[in-house]
C-alpha cells in the first residue's frame, strides 16, 4: 500500500486549505455541497471546527510544513473567539455564518472533539493555552459522568442543565446513552493522556475502557450495541460496521496509552474480536457497507467507514500478524482510490450509494463532512505503519 502522503497533502489538507477558508467572516465556510457549490452563509458547526484544529494540528505534528500550523492556529483561534461560551463553559453547537450562536445546547460529544482538538494543537505547538483548555474540558466532560449507572449522558442545555432532545442529529434516537459518544470521549481522553499525567484521567480512561467491555460490546457478536438508556439497557438492534470498525483500533490505543500490560492484552483480544464482527460488512469488491438492521443491511459506501477500515484492519494486522487483516485494508484502500476520491474536484465523496453511483445529495464539507477521519487514515498509515 502506497499514497496516503500524497493524499495527504495534494488532495484533502490541500482541498480544506484553498476552498475551506472563510476570508471575510474567518475561520471556514460551513459548507460545499455534493454538487461542489460553495454556500457562503452556510451555519457553522463546532464538530467541523473541532475536527479541523485536529486535522491540521496532527498533519503540523508530523510533517512539520509551517502551512499546517498556520491553519490549526486559524481553527484554534476561531473555537476560542466564537464557539466557547464564555459565561457557562464548553462549546456551543452551531454559530452562524458571522459566528453568533444559533444553538446553543452541550452535547458531551462535541465538548470531546474540542478537547481532542485541543490536546493535539498543544502537543503540535506547546501552546500553554491549549493545554489549560484542554483540562478545563475533561473536567467539563467529567461532569456529564452518571455516577450511579456509569458513563457519560448526552447532552444539556446551554448552562448545564438537563434537556429533553438529547441527539446528534436527526437520524439518532434520543436515548441518554450512545456508543458514539463514549467513543468520542474515549479517543481524546488518550490523547490527553499523551500530554498529562493526571490520576483523575487515567482514573477515567480506565473506567471508560471497562464501560466498553461490560456495557457497550455485545458478548455473544462482538458488535457494539449504539444505543441505551440510563441504566444501560440496550435500545437499538442496528449494527454499525463503521463504528465497529473505527472501536477496535481506538480502544486498542486507549488501553496502550495506560502502559498496563494485563489490561490491555485484555483488550487485544477483545479488539480483533471487534474487527472480525466488523468484517461482516464487507462486501466482494473490498468495501465496508454502512449498518445493519435485522435482516437489512444498509449497502451505501460511506467515506469515513472505508477510512476507519484501513487502520482498524491494520491494527488488527499489527496485533495478530494475519496478514488476512492486511489485505482486507489493502482492499479497501483500492476500492477508496477508485471509488471514494475525487479526483475532478478534490476531497472525498460522501458516499457510493447501493447502485454504485455517486451520492451528490450529501455535502463534500460540511457539518459531518470534515478532513478528520480520511485526513486521520493516512496519518495513522505514514506515523504507524511507516507508509508513505
Amino acid at each position: 500500500m502506497y499514497g496516503f502522503r500524497e493524499e495527504l497533502e495534494n488532495n484533502i489538507l490541500s482541498f480544506w486549505i484553498e476552498k475551506m477558508q472563510d476570508k471575510e467572516h474567518g475561520g471556514f465556510y460551513g459548507r460545499i455541497d455534493g454538487n461542489n457549490v460553495l454556500h457562503p452563509r452556510a451555519n457553522k458547526g463546532a464538530i467541523l471546527n473541532a475536527r479541523i484544529l485536529w486535522t491540521f494540528s496532527s498533519a503540523y505534528r508530523i510533517l512539520q510544513n509551517p502551512k499546517y500550523l498556520k491553519i490549526a492556529q486559524r481553527a484554534f483561534d476561531y473555537i476560542v473567539t466564537y464557539f466557547i461560551d464564555k459565561t457557562y463553559g464548553g462549546v456551543y453547537w452551531e454559530v452562524d455564518y458571522k459566528g453568533n450562536p444559533v444553538n446553543t445546547k452541550k452535547q458531551t460529544y462535541v465538548q470531546g472533539f474540542a478537547l481532542y482538538g485541543f490536546s493535539e494543537f498543544y502537543r503540535a505547538t506547546g501552546n500553554i493555552y491549549a493545554l489549560e483548555l484542554a483540562k478545563e474540558f475533561f473536567c467539563l466532560i467529567e461532569k456529564c459522568h452518571d455516577n450511579e449507572s456509569g458513563g457519560y449522558l448526552e447532552a444539556y442545555t446551554q448552562d448545564w442543565k438537563p434537556i429533553d432532545d438529547m441527539r446528534l442529529s436527526e437520524k439518532d434516537a434520543n436515548e441518554k446513552k450512545t456508543m458514539n459518544t463514549h467513543l468520542h470521549v474515549l479517543e481524546p481522553y488518550t490523547n490527553l493522556c499523551r500530554i498529562w499525567n493526571d490520576e483523575r484521567l487515567e482514573n477515567a480512561q480506565r473506567r471508560l475502557i471497562n464501560v466498553f467491555i461490560e456495557k457497550i460490546l455485545d458478548q455473544k457478536t462482538n458488535h457494539l450495541n449504539l444505543f441505551f438508556d440510563e441504566q444501560w439497557d440496550v435500545k437499538s438492534s442496528a449494527v454499525s460496521y463503521g463504528h465497529d470498525i473505527e472501536a477496535s483500533w481506538l480502544l486498542f490505543e486507549a488501553a496502550e496509552i495506560l502502559g498496563d500490560e494485563e489490561l490491555l492484552g485484555k483488550v487485544k483480544t477483545i479488539s480483533l474480536g471487534i474487527a472480525n464482527a466488523a468484517s461482516e460488512g464487507l462486501d466482494a469488491d473490498g468495501s465496508m457497507f454502512y449498518e445493519k438492521e435485522g435482516n437489512h443491511i444498509d449497502r451505501e459506501r460511506h467515506w469515513w467507514v472505508q477510512a476507519e477500515a484501513v487502520v482498524g484492519f491494520m491494527y488488527a494486522y499489527k496485533n495478530s500478524h494475519n496478514i488476512l487483516y492486511k489485505e482486507k485494508a489493502s482492499r479497501i484502500w483500492n476500492y477508496i482510490q477508485n471509488q471514494i476520491i475525487d479526483s475532478e474536484n478534490g476531497e472525498w465523496y460522501w458516499s457510493r450509494l447501493p447502485n454504485n453511483t455517486i451520492n451528490n445529495k450529501d455535502d463534500k464539507a460540511g457539518f459531518w463532512k470534515c478532513p478528520y477521519h480520511n485526513g486521520r487514515m493516512c496519518m495513522e498509515m505514514i506515523e504507524h505503519f511507516i507508509l508513505e
